[in-house]
């Protein structure tokens, strides 16, 4: 098992509120993101490479080790310059005993200084609101650096590289409220102030993320709003935990090879119903496929958690509802008293408890228990996976038919129509019309 050098965090009061008084350092005085501050600044800048295939083991080997020699080493330099508000290596930690192996962390502090939601929870799809809290507003301190493809097709790393504010820039920032080690953020284009929706282009990039950093004990995670995002600006999350998660353990079912190579299965025995993504003739095959999907449960407000794993090789998509049965009164007050908020951390397996009474009381059956509460019934996720293989039928459609004219490459597009069946009953099989811009679902 890899081990991963823990270091102590020094506590600090991080992230001052505008109200307080401004320092030395121009601008706002807060060296925040925003356009009082920019101007002149320089950060440090890894541009990857762009691959063509999936499967990375023909990349050229990178001047140095992103995640170890990088991503951690300014991690821990923001460590020692003390901008995180607690102490994440004094959180108790340990694996459940059972057959998927839950990982509970006793963090007391963090849901007291975590930043409150600003936002309705109701709505997966909200506009940006300049007035509440965003990733502007941080300072450029916690920035650890900015991800952006190569010119030239080779990996580089520049330490001190001009912010391009006409040309937005996708930035690396640590998460001042972390779960593990090397907790950091992922922000796409983060001047251009996005809400929290996943598109094609965020959406490859968390996959260069994944795939670039190489290593399975590295994941990255994403929350909807109404899915326990707690900040209505476009962003990712990452951490190391150098373990296998219980949900990365679960068995599943294929359901159909799509276009472009994607095999889509559907997770069993897990007490969260979800999709896997694999395979894909290129990343960007992948990428298009679990985006559409991701768009489609934005477009129909179905909060979901999506789990980028095996260097982004695998991806779970988890649609999910345990805020809406919070809001009718339909969870138990027996799990409401633990305050956990289920998002992709929890969901995967990583349980983050905030009572010592939970932490010494963590089990197999109560970790289930938890995560069944989050999970679509077995009916409601068959509907919801015939909205999406219905809404990424027709993005096939479109996206191919103006293009493909041999009988062959149509072939492909319309072995779609085998996509669902799962209980023998031939319902929710969604299908295409060949060289059509159209779609239709047949019951």
């Amino acid at each position: 098992m890899l081990r991963i050098k823990r270091v102590p965090t020094v506590l600090s009061n991080y992230q001052k509120e505008e109200s307080e008084d401004a320092g030395a350092t121009g601008g706002c005085g807060r060296n925040c993101m925003r356009d009082c501050c920019l101007p002149g600044a320089k950060l440090p800048l890894y541009a990857f490479r762009k691959s063509d295939k999936v499967e990375s083991s023909d990349k050229k080997e990178p001047p140095f080790a992103f995640l170890d020699s990088l991503l951690l080493g300014e991690w821990e330099d923001r460590v020692e310059r003390g901008l995180f508000r607690y102490d994440v290596t004094a959180c108790e930690t340990k694996v459940i005993p059972g057959d998927y192996g839950f990982v509970a962390q006793l963090n007391e502090g963090r849901h007291l200084k975590k930043r409150p939601t600003e936002f309705r929870v109701d709505k997966v799809l909200q506009p940006f609101d300049r007035s509440k809290f965003n990733f502007t507003k941080v300072g450029q301190e916690e920035i650890l650096f900015q991800f952006e493809s190569s010119e030239d097709d080779e990996v580089k790393f520049y330490p001190n590289a001009p912010v391009n504010i006409n040309n937005s820039p996708s930035v690396v920032a640590i998460n001042v409220s972390p779960i593990e080690y090397g907790h950091v953020l992922l922000i796409p284009r983060i001047l251009e102030c996005l809400p929290q929706r996943i598109d094609h282009e965020s959406f490859l990039l968390a996959l260069y993320m994944a795939s670039e950093a190489g290593n399975p004990y590295f994941r990255v995670g994403y929350n909807s709003l109404g899915a326990f995002a707690t900040i209505n600006h476009l962003h990712f999350q990452a951490y190391y935990l150098a373990v296998t998660f219980p949900i990365e353990k679960a068995p599943t079912r294929k359901i159909t090879d799509f276009n472009g190579g994607v095999v889509i299965s559907e997770i069993l025995k897990y007490p969260v119903r979800g999709l896997v993504f694999e395979g894909g003739y290129s990343l960007e095959d992948l990428s298009n496929v679990v985006s559409d999907s991701c768009m489609c449960l934005q477009d129909n407000n179905i909060p979901y958690n999506v789990l980028i794993s095996d260097s982004g090789r695998r991806i779970f998509l988890l649609p999910q509802c345990y805020a809406e049965k919070q809001a009718l009164g339909e969870v138990s007050s027996e799990l409401l008293d633990t305050q956990v908020n289920p998002a992709v951390w929890e969901i995967s397996g990583h349980m983050v408890l905030k009572r010592k009474e939970d932490y010494d009381g963590a089990s197999e059956e109560n970790a289930w228990r938890l995560l069944a509460e989050v999970s679509l019934s077995e009916e409601r996720f068959q509907e919801v996976i015939a909205i999406i293989f219905e809404a990424i039928s027709c993005a096939v459609v479109v996206t191919e038919a103006g293009s493909l004219g041999d009988e062959d490459e149509l072939r492909d597009v319309e072995d779609v129509d085998q996509v669902r069946d799962v209980d023998g009953s031939g319902s929710h099989k969604a299908g295409i019309v060949a060289g059509k811009q159209e779609c239709m679902v047949q019951h």
